[in-house]
């Protein structure tokens, strides 16, 4: 079989939010030749443009890896879908468009965690550079960056009485959880435009995609990396019925994300000996942290019938549909508009906590059937609680040598205690939201999980039997200097020169939050590390 064969300085693998932002900032030298290799294809799909067609992107085969995990034993079982970007974008263009940096001191432990260079302090100017925000910059804000950061335009009447039910509780209303403080509630801040999904494809690759020395291959999946002398010198990748090489002079950078990176990693020969071997995967280079310290976020929604309020479930059939779509159309504004959360909150589980532990994604919307996204046919209202630093760890790895053959993936949702006392309190509170005198006038009934369900067991348990991922895995090659550490704080891979890591999965801990706007901030500063690294190997 003919092997195509092509030289370049940087390869890079993936075309998500890190690697649609490094291919930007890198290819900005003239002098320096990028390629990017993605697995999937233009975002063609009209479904990533209109905001709320991401309810259909969650599992459009076409723009999806649509992975699920192994069956996950503190769940009954069941196994839960990890859906990921699979087109130019990544999952920027699939995922709900929410915008949410953590907190302060998520960066400030990364850098106790020996990781220097990444505290709070470190890291605000990559998002202040990254970012222009509608309305102005300020001393947290950008004003000039590539990625446009809107606020919600079709605010709703039974979210501001959501407000005022917080704060008769005692929470802040907050109207910049990207600021000073994240604690409190108000509305989501979006990775939008002009009523328009404004992914790291349209902010990064779109400008840069007219420079001659930057190529894209789209529909090519890798298969392996090419080692030679403990050093990555190419990548081995599949497209249009054959197998390319590629050589990459500088460095080979991986952007696949924290379900594929660690899966193209074992493939490669790369990992703990005990999985490669038992899949005859010759081992080239031992790094057993691969694919462990896997981390997400957990939901759980629950949905209330409200009244003498209106809902989104009224606009999604017939002429209230109708008379929005083409106000979508006309204007660009309206309930198309909207994202996946539109009411944020953030608050303490228990009042001697340091900083919020709990986030709610709230929406004046209710779904028969949240799977197949059929919406109830009465006035409802969703708050979904999830853990912003859950404790338990699940892994990655490989099921087999064939790269076409999906990794195992294990969360292990809920395997530490604390992880199910804090969803249950994330319950408590919601519901006490909705039972404060504000509210009174709006509540019809609780519908899920149902006055039937008091006693904590039974809140864990609906919890188990509905709840789902909030799509923000990470962790699975972590950033440290412990024997389970992939990478070192400039995202190189231990023991193997000539390879990087800049996505999602270098992450030692979760953040506290939706994790897009902290992975194209993690992109921007691997762009300036990656240069000045060879500046250094100049001198």
């Amino acid at each position: 079989m003919k092997i195509m064969e092509a030289s370049y300085d940087y390869v890079i693998i993936g075309a998500g939010s890190a690697g649609c932002t490094l291919a930007n900032r890198l290819s900005a030298d003239p002098e320096v030749k990028v390629f990017m290799i993605e697995a999937g294809g233009e975002d063609h799909s009209p479904w990533i443009h209109v905001p709320v067609g991401f309810v259909k992107t969650m599992v459009d085969p076409s723009v999806n890896w649509l992975f699920d995990t192994e069956p996950e034993p503190n769940l009954n079982n069941r196994q839960i879908p990890i859906p990921r970007g699979k087109v130019l974008g990544g999952s920027s263009s699939i995922n709900g468009m929410i915008y949410v940096r953590g907190q302060a001191r998520d960066y400030d432990v990364w850098a106790q965690l020996g990781n220097r260079g990444w505290s709070y302090n470190d890291v605000l100017p990559y998002f202040k550079r990254s970012e222009t925000r509608e309305g102005g910059g300020d001393e947290f804000h950008g004003e000039q960056g590539p990625l446009n950061v809107a606020d919600v335009t079709e605010k709703a009447g039974i979210l501001d009485f959501v407000i005022k039910s917080a704060e008769e509780l005692g929470y802040e209303r907050n109207p910049d959880y990207n600021g000073a403080s994240q604690e409190g509630f108000g509305y989501y801040q979006l990775t939008q435009k002009h009523g328009r999904r404004f992914s790291a494809k349209a902010a990064y690759l779109k400008p840069a995609r007219k420079r001659r020395n930057l190529r894209i291959q789209t529909k090519a999946q890798v298969t392996n990396l090419i080692l030679e002398n403990n050093r990555v010198t190419g990548v081995k990748y599949f497209a249009k019925g054959k197998y390319h090489t590629c050589v990459a002079r500088k460095e080979v950078i991986l952007c696949a994300g924290s379900i594929q990176t660690p899966q193209i990693l074992e493939l490669s020969g790369i990992g703990n000996p005990s999985i490669l071997k038992k899949f005859g995967i010759q081992v080239y280079h031992e790094l057993e942290g691969i694919g462990e310290n896997l981390q997400d976020h957990y939901a759980s929604r629950m949905n209330w019938h409200i009244k003498n309020a209106v809902s989104l479930n009224k606009y999604t059939r017939g002429l209230p549909l109708i008379m929005e779509a083409l106000k979508y159309f006309v204007m660009s504004k309206g309930v198309l508009t909207l994202p996946a959360g539109i009411l944020a909150g953030f608050i303490r589980s228990r009042p001697e906590l340091e900083s919020p532990d709990i986030q709610y994604h709230i929406a004046h919307a209710s779904y028969k059937d949240p799977s197949k996204r059929v919406f109830d046919d009465f006035p409802g209202l969703t708050i979904a609680p999830c853990q912003l630093r859950p404790e338990s760890r699940g892994s990655v790895h490989v099921k087999s040598p064939d790269p076409f053959i999906y990794p195992a993936i294990k969360q292990n949702f809920f395997s530490e205690e604390i992880d199910c006392l804090t969803h249950i309190s994330g319950m408590r509170i919601a519901r006490k939201l909705m039972n404060t005198n504000v509210m009174a006038n709006y509540v019809e009934r609780e519908v899920l999980p149902g006055d039937t369900c008091e006693s904590d067991d039974e809140l864990l348990d609906f919890a188990r039997e509905n709840g789902a991922t909030l799509y923000h895995p990470v962790g699975t090659c972590k950033m440290g200097r412990d024997s389970m550490a992939v990478v070192d704080e400039r995202l190189r891979v231990y023991g193997i020169k000539g390879l990087r890591i800049v996505d999602g999965s270098v992450m030692p801990m979760l953040t506290s939050g939706n994790t897009n706007a902290p992975i194209i901030m993690m992109a921007e500063k691997a762009a300036d590390m990656i240069n000045e690294d060879v500046l250094d190997s100049k001198h």
